[in-house]
């Protein structure tokens, strides 16, 4: 649908360091909960974080049938036996979490040019952090290897018998260490994709004991809009049940950015983010004749309102995957004739931001020993990508599992971005309108206060829901906003109310304000040329460095 034809694209320019991986043999292996296997080691200072005694170990956990599940764990900065448990993955589905590990939420980043820096808004400053590859064949998850010669234009893999890569390579084909299943052999869906996530963190507490005491807080974005609110309810459901070898997670909070959580209401948003009401950087895209064939697209008899109505009516793999490939063609994708990011419409493409330059670092030897890698690192699987369209997970909606999560007392926390078109805030300020209850209709925006910072967005909540929408930020608010996602992690982790980190939030806690946000951003930082690669960002114009400006800090 979205992502995978952008993202994989993207990371395989980078593969010049990608050949055949070692398996390690310096793993730590473990018997641990819930039937699973741990193999791990700690990960040398320096690889990602940077802080003195702060530890971190990379491994997979073998939740069975021979997938290999890859994780990234950081210890907080702040007391790590007793502190909280992060977890983070990414969307797509089949969007490698360490994504989010170098882009957004973990203690490292890297420059254009290679340089490795530090996140000073990294999520383990106070809570333990754990990045999990999923679905199995994301990221470093693997499940029957092979060495293969990866061609990154046409996205293809031929199997190479022995360990020596052919010196007659293409243009385009790269040496790798890939999975290769069958379409058979991995998730099809989100509730597929579920119990092997339950295994990971059972997997995890079994062969860190240390950090086992705790609560659990899910960290998502994007197809995370499908992950995090099914997740939870499957750990909240299992939770439930004597399970024998198992112990209870404890899940305290999910936090969602820029979801993909309801078809319906989010293809229905292409039409306002970008035709009526419209979006607040007063772009607008489309001529009347293109606004109009929009319009009929999406409301149109026979067309995507009804073909979703449909599915969510049949409940079937084959009406959901007919909706997904209508809508998708003829109402989101209407969009890729402009040549702009849908991820932040603010920029032109080939987008330099974020930065891309860590793919080729994962690829590189001395990282994939340093964290037990088994397999060569792509940011996006499209075997799972396409294998949940095919079954049409795409296009059902998850709406019900965040009411389950609310209902079970779980407080849930949305945000987005609003330069994002593909998750726009639009389309999530109607969800949120929709799952938060009369008490969250009856709640006002209000201005959203972090130090140091100008208001960075506005926020609107109701107990333990809150909705923030956040300026000048695209698809990853972690990495345009750093210090705004930041505290709104914090302070769901903390039970705190988001606009302000001051007060404790109970059940008829309210914000009064605004019935709408109408904050607009206007034109100023969009862009009408091609950026060149290598473009630093600037945080505090929230725009690119120009030849004569500041350095991103």
């Amino acid at each position: 649908m979205w992502l995978q034809s952008t993202v994989v694209l993207a990371s395989c320019a980078a593969l010049v360091s990608a050949g055949f991986v070692k398996p390690p043999t310096d793993l730590k292996n473990v018997s641990s909960y819930a039937g699973t296997n741990v193999r791990y080691k700690e990960v040398p200072s320096g690889i990602c974080e940077t802080t003195e005694g702060v530890k971190s170990y990379s491994g997979y956990v073998d939740t069975g049938d021979n997938d290999h599940m890859f994780f990234w764990f950081f210890e907080s900065h702040k007391d790590p036996k007793n502190a909280p448990l992060s977890v983070w993955f990414n969307g797509g589905p089949g969007s490698s979490s360490m994504i989010g590990l170098f882009q957004e939420v973990g203690p490292c980043r890297m420059y254009p040019n290679g340089t490795l820096y530090k996140n000073e808004y990294a999520w383990n400053k106070d809570s333990n952090l754990l990045v999990i590859d999923q679905p199995v064949t994301t990221g470093f998850s693997y499940k029957d290897l092979a060495n293969v010669i990866y061609d990154s234009k046409n996205l293809t893999m031929k199997k190479v018998d022995g360990d020596e890569c052919p010196s007659n390579l293409g243009e385009h084909e790269t040496c790798m260490t890939l999975s290769m299943p069958s379409a058979k052999s991995v998730p099809s869906s989100t509730s597929g994709a579920a119990p092997t996530v339950w295994k990971i963190l059972q997997g995890f507490f079994g062969a860190f004991p240390d950090y086992a005491n705790t609560t659990l807080h899910l960290r998502t974005e994007s197809y995370g809009g499908h992950y995090a609110p099914v997740f939870g309810s499957y750990i909240l459901d299992q939770d439930a049940k004597e399970i024998s070898n198992a112990i209870k997670l404890n899940l305290t909070s999910v936090v969602i950015g820029n979801g993909w959580i309801d078809p319906k209401i989010q293809y229905a948003s292409y039409y306002n983010f970008t035709v009526s009401p419209g979006n607040t950087y007063d772009y607008k895209p489309y001529n009347e004749s293109t606004s109009t064939l929009l319009f009929n697209s999406m409301y149109g008899k026979g067309n995507c309102t009804t073909l979703v109505d449909k599915c969510e009516k049949e409940n079937t793999d084959s009406a959901c995957r007919k909706a997904e490939k209508f809508c998708a063609a003829n109402v989101e994708e209407v969009w890729d004739t402009l040549n702009r990011d849908y991820y932040d419409v603010r920029e032109l493409l080939p987008d330099p931001f974020p930065y891309e330059r860590y793919v080729k670092y994962l690829n590189e030897p001395h990282v994939l020993e340093a964290i037990g890698a088994y397999q060569s690192y792509l940011e996006g699987s499209d075997l799972i990508s396409n294998t949940f369209w095919d079954a049409g997970d795409w296009g059902r909606s998850t709406m019900p599992y965040i009411s389950h999560l609310l209902e079970s007392k779980v407080p849930v926390i949305m945000h987005a971005g609003d330069s994002d078109y593909i998750c726009n805030w639009i389309g999530n300020e109607v969800i949120a309108n929709k799952v938060g209850g009369s008490d969250f209709v009856r709640a006002g925006y209000v201005n959203m206060e972090v130090d140091g910072v100008d208001t960075p967005g506005q926020v609107k909540q109701a107990g333990s829901f809150a909705y923030a929408r956040v300026y000048y930020s695209g698809h990853e608010v972690p990495w345009y906003q750093p210090e705004a996602a930041y505290a709104i992690h914090h302070r769901a982790l903390n039970g705190m109310d988001i606009a302000t980190g001051k007060t404790k939030v109970s059940e008829d806690y309210a914000t009064k304000g605004t019935p709408t946000s109408t904050f607009r951003e206007g034109n100023a930082t969009m862009q009408y040329h091609v950026l060149p690669s290598g473009t630093i960002y600037d945080y505090e114009k929230h725009a690119p460095v120009s030849s004569q400006g500041k350095q991103a800090r």
